[in-house]
């Protein structure tokens, strides 16, 4: 019977044809309406109806394949726990001073705070919030100075219970990890409720801290568990489809890691889809407007798909260090926070053992504009007087001006090096660890700040005349706190698009992933450096002799007005179109 239908459907193409038919109006009754569908179908073909048509008939396809490929991937054999101190930084200043306790407290200054007690969140304080607002909230809030020393203290020592039911643990940050407790569970013969409590209560009498905890089948689902319960509970998902399904159909896709604000708005305004089930019911748009990865990333939140191996060990590409404070003009003070930045920033380079070329100067002035400065130098430098010596020059050039932040990293570092670090880091089990000078909050903040920022740069090709290759002249943009797009302005973009795809490569990287955003950027502007130090002979010979021609024939040229390209006047990439719009906001 089937057979039969497929080969009518195919002799008869009209009846599957959407069209507007209806014989609810009156006077329509007794219309042929196979007739009607038929004429309607035959005079559409080759119109730009019928194309769409086509086209999104295509992508339901291709996203029903993938929805099948994925759901054969799906492993729901792994017990994944995700751990969150809660309201670390807040916590561990009220067991330091237990006067802070049941008190609005935050930790950080009038210019931005890093995290909040939950006292103070009553009021609408949060983390990343500049300190005067909060102070606007909460009059009664009370400020305590960031202790980064005592941060990492409390930090190892809840690192030394997670080490105890997973050694290959994935630390997310100083307050946060991933542990993978199935073989645990093989063991003890206990479910993950029970390990989780276990785990907690072994937190608590470590450190004298409470933590949540979610337990999944999966690392994505898990970090949505923990934050179910928050403070000091935990939430159990059982590992069977059903429950996982019926779990993940009615959440919100922000509450989804890597899915931030402009990629809620994109697909809320734009496909209207609000829930992750809705996803799976729009995919055929999912899989016509996003690539190939992102697509594969929305369909498998649909699915409530997670990674579920253990990430390999990897080298970090670049250590960088940035403090904020209160917005000032003060030459003589700047200079002397840039000399302990320095200097922070090389104890924790010679900690790790590696040396680098390209120095990296981030400067968030006091309209929160980001500027940033970047030279690659002819040798390694990782010293104080060396990292100071370059930095002081690139400050120099941008004075006078008001700055609330500062910041410097170090990049590209020495192949022979890393490659060290690789084998140290492969033969040494367990989690790496964390500086300070990388620390993320609960809402991605370092130091108070969002690290994800936007900033154009653009390539002039300035020269300062010292031992430094090539400086990078950069401008500036606000900063998002949720959407990174740093980009080489003019010739060449480096748009984060779609908030995850990086339009030179065409990597693929989540907002969440902080670390690794800025890893890339290190990447594509050494690798830009790189080709401008190979060719720059040649070019400034060719250059000298397209001036000498332009010289002779100036007088005899009449300007002309460049005809625009008729694709690119009429239609502009999806991605390109979001990233624009985005920038209205």
């Amino acid at each position: 019977m089937a057979n039969t239908e497929t080969a009518g459907d195919t002799a008869r193409p009209w009846q599957s044809y959407n069209t507007v038919y209806t014989n609810a109006k009156a006077g329509m009754e007794g219309v042929d309406k196979e007739k009607v569908q038929r004429v309607v179908y035959e005079m559409s073909k080759g119109s730009q109806c019928e194309a769409h048509r086509r086209r999104l008939s295509h992508y339901q396809k291709v996203a029903d394949r993938r929805l099948l490929e994925l759901e054969a991937m799906r492993d729901l054999s792994r017990v994944w726990i995700h751990v969150d101190m809660d309201a670390f930084y807040a916590a561990v200043e009220t067991l330091s001073d237990p006067s802070l306790q049941g008190k609005p407290m935050a930790v950080g200054g009038m210019s931005m705070i890093s995290t909040a007690n939950y006292e103070a969140r009553r009021f609408g304080v949060r983390a990343a919030m500049p300190g005067f607002i909060a102070r606007k909230l909460c009059p009664e809030l009370i400020f305590v100075p960031i202790d980064f020393k005592k941060y990492t203290y409390y930090s190892d020592l809840a690192r030394k219970v997670f080490q105890k039911y997973d050694p290959k643990f994935l630390a997310a940050s100083l307050d946060e990890a991933y542990l993978d407790i199935t073989e645990v569970c093989k063991e003890k013969c206990s479910t993950g409720e029970e390990i989780a409590k276990e785990l907690r209560d072994g937190v608590y009498e470590e450190t004298g801290l409470t933590c949540s905890a979610g337990v999944a089948p999966n690392r994505l689902l898990a970090k949505v568990c923990s934050d179910i319960n928050k403070p000091n509970g935990q939430f159990i998902l059982p590992s069977n489809r059903m429950a996982v399904m019926t779990f993940i159909s009615s959440l919100p896709v922000r509450k989804i890691g890597g899915i931030g604000k402009v990629t809620e708005h994109i697909l809320r305004d734009a496909l209207g889809i609000n829930t992750c089930e809705e996803i799976l019911q729009k995919s055929s748009y999912i899989c016509a407007l996003f690539s190939h990865s992102t697509a594969d990333f929305f369909l498998s939140v649909g699915l409530a798909i997670g990674r579920t191996d253990t990430p390999e060990v990897r080298v970090r590409k670049s250590i960088s260090n940035e403090r904020t404070f209160s917005a000032t003009g003060d030459e003589a003070f700047l200079y002397h926070k840039l000399a302990e930045i320095a200097e922070m920033l090389s104890t924790d380079l010679q900690k790790e053992g590696l040396c680098g070329r390209t120095l990296t100067l981030k400067l968030k002035t006091a309209s929160f504009e980001v500027h940033t400065r970047a030279v690659t130098s002819q040798k390694y430098i990782c010293s104080t007087e060396d990292i100071l010596k370059h930095a002081a020059k690139l400050l120099k050039a941008e004075l006078p001006v008001s700055i609330r932040l500062i910041g410097l990293r170090v990049s590209q570092f020495d192949e022979e090096k890393k490659k060290e670090k690789l084998d140290e880091s492969t033969s040494n089990a367990g989690a790496e660890k964390m500086n300070s000078n990388d620390i993320k909050t609960e809402d991605n903040v370092q130091n108070g700040v969002s690290p994800i920022l936007r900033a154009g740069y653009s390539f002039p090709g300035q020269s300062d005349g010292s031992n430094m290759d090539r400086v990078i002249s950069v401008t500036s943009t606000p900063t998002h706190d949720d959407f990174a797009s740093p980009s080489f302005s003019r010739k060449e973009l480096l748009l984060w698009m779609e908030d995850y795809k990086c339009s030179i490569c065409g990597i693929e990287m989540p907002p969440d992933f902080v670390e690794e955003r800025q890893e890339h950027f290190d990447f594509h502007l050494a690798e830009k450096l790189q080709k401008e130090e190979s060719g720059i002979d040649s070019r400034t010979s060719m250059l000298r002799q397209r001036n000498v021609h332009k010289d002779q024939d100036s007088s005899r040229r009449k300007h002309k007005k460049p005809k625009s390209s008729p694709k690119e006047s009429k239609h502009i990439p999806i991605d390109v179109f979001f990233v624009k719009s985005n920038q209205n906001f």
